[in-house]
């Protein structure tokens, strides 16, 4: 593997031998409890991940959007990343290793080493505009750095910056690249991601929840979604019917997922994940950035909405 050399700075610790990467299923990008301090709900996380390991979900993915990693601290995120890897036993943990600075990707990424993550997430440098070049050589020089199955994680809606084709490809042609997750409005680029996963060996992962069938269809391997933590019941129904080939019809799991995310949407990214996790019963912490009168309304309504949606249909609210 031909990769470029990191800053001297950050290259000079030996690695250790990398674990099998995670290639399919249904993964939570978890939500994660806080107080108004910004201090983590240890019980309440332990709580949500308990049941969340109940139900049949794969894995988990640490410090993603939906766990809004860039209200986080450096510290605050290896904090985080223990606990749920602690809490999250025996299901693996994929590290969302993303910043805009190198040197914290890098830390961040040995210190998941260190705790156990099976594998390492990493978005573009968000923010500022960046090349498809510099941003190859950003993917790169971490992956020299953190010696984990790396998942590229695309989502442009929030970095400002898309993922190219071409680097997909580069990258996986010279660095140990398991998968990526593609979210975002741009559905149809799990066509191309898909294909160039087939002939580089890398799996493709959805954030499209609601859209689960058609994107198992396009041949998608697993799911790393915000919903998971909701209504993770309804995905793994999905996944099983239409990845493992077990009986069953998927037409009312996918209808409900599509009236999930009717709801949903009510709200903004991702705190409306916050309503469905309470809905469910358990406490979702304090907001992590100020709410206005009227978003603090619509979360009312959005929790109550949901829970009338979930008597209905008989799942529990714990």
């Amino acid at each position: 593997m031909q990769t470029a050399r990191l800053h001297p700075a950050i290259e000079t610790e030996s690695k250790a031998a990398a674990p099998a990467a995670l290639r399919s299923g249904v993964l939570a990008a978890l939500w994660v409890p806080t107080d108004a301090a910004g201090k983590l709900k240890r019980d309440a996380l332990a709580r949500h991940l308990g049941w969340l390991k109940t139900t049949g979900i794969h894995g988990v993915l640490a410090l993603g959007s939906t766990g809004e990693f860039a209200r986080m601290s450096l510290r605050e995120r290896e904090e985080v990343l223990a606990a749920i890897i602690e809490l999250a036993a025996p299901l693996p943990v994929i590290a969302n290793l993303s910043s805009i600075r190198l040197d914290e990707v890098v830390s961040l990424g040995r210190t998941a080493i260190r705790l156990g993550a099976v594998g390492a997430s990493l978005m573009p440098p968000s923010f500022y505009p960046v090349s498809q070049a510099d941003m190859l050589e950003f993917f790169l020089r971490a992956a020299d750095g953190v010696d984990l199955p790396f998942y590229l994680y695309n989502f442009p809606e929030l970095t400002g910056n898309r993922i190219g084709i071409e680097t997909v490809s580069a990258f996986a042609d010279r660095a140990n690249m398991a998968g990526i997750k593609q979210s975002g409005g741009e559905f149809q680029y799990h066509h191309e991601l898909i294909a160039l996963g087939r002939q580089k060996n890398f799996s493709v992962f959805s954030g499209s929840d609601t859209r689960l069938p058609e994107v198992f269809g396009f041949g998608a391997a697993g799911a790393i979604g915000g919903l998971v933590n909701i209504v993770p019941e309804l995905m793994v129904e999905i996944y099983r019917i239409c990845r493992e080939g077990r009986p069953g019809d998927v037409t009312l799991p996918a209808k409900r997922m599509v009236e999930v995310g009717q709801v949903v949407d009510q709200m903004k990214f991702p705190l409306n994940v916050a309503c469905g996790v309470e809905a469910r019963g358990f406490d979702p912490g304090a907001p992590k950035t100020v709410l206005s009168a009227d978003s603090a309304t619509m979360y009312r309504k959005i929790v109550a909405d949901f829970q009338a949606q979930f008597r209905a249909w008989g799942l529990p609210v714990l």
